[in-house]
C-alpha cells in the first residue's frame, strides 16, 4: 500500500493552515517545557540521589509527541512506551505530579508507584507509560476496539520505538488491527537507535520499518520529526481516516535522541560518535527549527522565546522543590491500586470471583 500523503507543503496542508499565532507559539511552549523538564530531571537523577530506577530521556523527539497529540480530541486516547515524559506534558499533565513521580512521593501521577516509565492520566485519556518493550502495542489495540465497540469517532495514538517493531506483540497487534479494522495508530518514533544498536543491525527492512505494515494490508507512511508542520498533517489524515472510517494506519516518524537509551547507557557515545549526536543537535533541533520558522514567519522574536525558555526553566526548578516538599507514600498503601474491584470493594472483590457476560 503506498504512502499516505502526497508531496506537498505540509505548512499549507488544512489542518496547519487553520492555525493561530497563538496556537504555534504555544507548541515552541510545550517543547521548551519538555526540553527543560529532562534537563532538570537528569540533573536530579545525578545529584540528588533520590530519584531511582532508569529514566530514559526524550530531548531531540519533542516535535513528535507535541505535533501528533496536538490533534486529540475528546474520544482520541493514547499510550506509550517508557519514554513518554514528552506525551505526560502533552497531552496536559503537570510538571510537579510528573517530577514527584520521578521523586517517588505520593503527590506524583502514579501515587509514586510507578516512577520514571509509569506516568498515568485517565482523566486526559493518557494511558501510560509501559516498561515492557512492545507491551502498549496490544493495549492500544484494545483502546481502539473500545472505542469501535462504543460506536465513538476516536482513534488511539500508540506510541513505540524502532526497536520494538521486532517484537511479537507488536505484529500480533496488527494482525488484529487489519482483521478488525479498529481505529489505532501505531506511531513509530525511529530514533535510529533501540537501545546500543543501530537500526542497520537490529532490523531488517527494505523502505522503511513502517511498510512491514504493507505485509498486513494496513496504510502507512514516513514522516520527517524535525518539521511540525508535516507531523501535524500526516498524523491527522491517518486520525482522519481512523475517525471516519475506523481504519489502521503505521506512521514512522524519523528523530534523534540526544542521550543514551536510558540515563544508565554508558555507551551512548561509543555506538555512535559525538560528531553525529552534535550535528543533529545542531542542525536537526525540534525546538530550535520550529523557533526559527515562527521567527521567519513573523510571529516571534528572539525576546520571547528567551522568555518562554526562561519560564520553562523556571517551572521544572519549582516542581523539583514542590517533589522534595511532597510526602512519601504510606508504606501501606502497597496494597492499594492493585485490583479496581479490590479498591472499591465490589462483590468480586470481597470473594475473587468475575463473572465475564457472553
Amino acid at each position: 500500500m503506498e504512502a499516505l500523503l502526497e508531496t506537498r507543503t505540509a505548512a499549507d496542508a488544512a489542518i496547519n493552515h487553520e492555525l493561530t499565532s497563538e496556537k504555534k507559539i504555544h507548541f515552541l511552549r510545550q517543547m521548551l517545557r519538555i526540553r527543560r523538564f529532562e534537563q532538570t530531571a537528569l540533573k536530579q537523577y545525578q545529584t540528588s540521589g533520590q530519584i531511582g530506577g532508569f529514566l530514559h530521556l526524550y530531548s531531540g523527539q519533542e516535535s513528535v509527541a507535541v505535533g501528533t497529540l496536538s490533534l486529540c480530541g475528546e474520544d482520541d486516547h493514547v499510550v506509550a512506551g517508557y519514554r513518554m515524559h514528552g506525551h505526560a506534558l502533552a497531552v496536559g499533565m503537570s510538571m510537579n505530579e510528573c517530577m514527584a513521580e520521578l521523586f517517588g512521593r505520593a503527590t506524583g501521577c502514579s501515587k509514586g508507584k510507578g516512577g520514571s516509565m509509569h506516568f498515568f492520566a485517565p482523566d486526559k485519556n493518557f494511558w501510560g507509560g509501559h516498561g515492557i518493550v512492545g507491551g502498549q502495542t496490544p493495549l492500544g489495540l484494545g483502546l481502539a476496539f473500545g472505542l469501535k465497540y462504543k460506536g465513538l469517532k476516536g482513534c488511539c495514538l500508540c506510541y513505540l520505538g524502532d526497536g520494538a517493531v521486532n517484537q511479537g506483540a507488536y505484529h500480533e497487534s496488527l494482525n488484529l488491527a487489519a482483521l478488525w479494522d479498529l481505529p489505532v495508530i501505531y506511531i513509530i518514533e525511529n530514533n535510529q537507535y533501540s537501545m546500543g544498536t543501530s537500526q542497520d543491525r537490529s532490523s531488517a527492512f527494505q523502505k522503511c520499518l513502517a511498510a512491514r505494515a504493507e505485509a498486513y494490508d494496513i496504510a502507512w507512511d514516513h514522516v520527517s520529526g524535525e518539521d511540525l508542520y508535516e507531523v501535524r498533517a500526516k498524523t491527522w489524515q491517518a486520525m482522519q481516516r481512523a475517525h471516519a472510517e475506523s481504519h489502521p494506519t503505521v506512521l514512522e516518524i524519523a528523530t534523534y535522541r540526544y542521550y543514551g537509551h536510558s540515563v544508565s547507557d554508558a555507551n551512548a557515545k561509543k555506538y555512535r560518535s559525538p560528531e553525529e549526536i552534535e550535528k543533529y543537535r545542531t542542525l536537526h533541533d525540534p525546538i530550535q527549527l520550529w523557533q526559527q520558522r515562527l521567527m521567519d514567519e513573523g510571529i516571534l522574536t528572539a525576546a520571547q522565546a528567551t522568555e518562554l525558555d526562561n519560564a520553562a526553566a523556571a517551572e521544572a526548578e519549582e516542581a523539583v522543590r514542590f517533589a522534595k516538599e511532597s510526602p512519601l507514600p504510606n508504606p501501606a498503601d502497597i496494597f492499594t491500586d492493585v485490583y479496581s474491584e479490590v479498591d472499591r470493594q465490589t462483590p468480586a472483590g470481597r470473594t475473587g470471583k468475575f463473572f465475564f457476560n457472553d
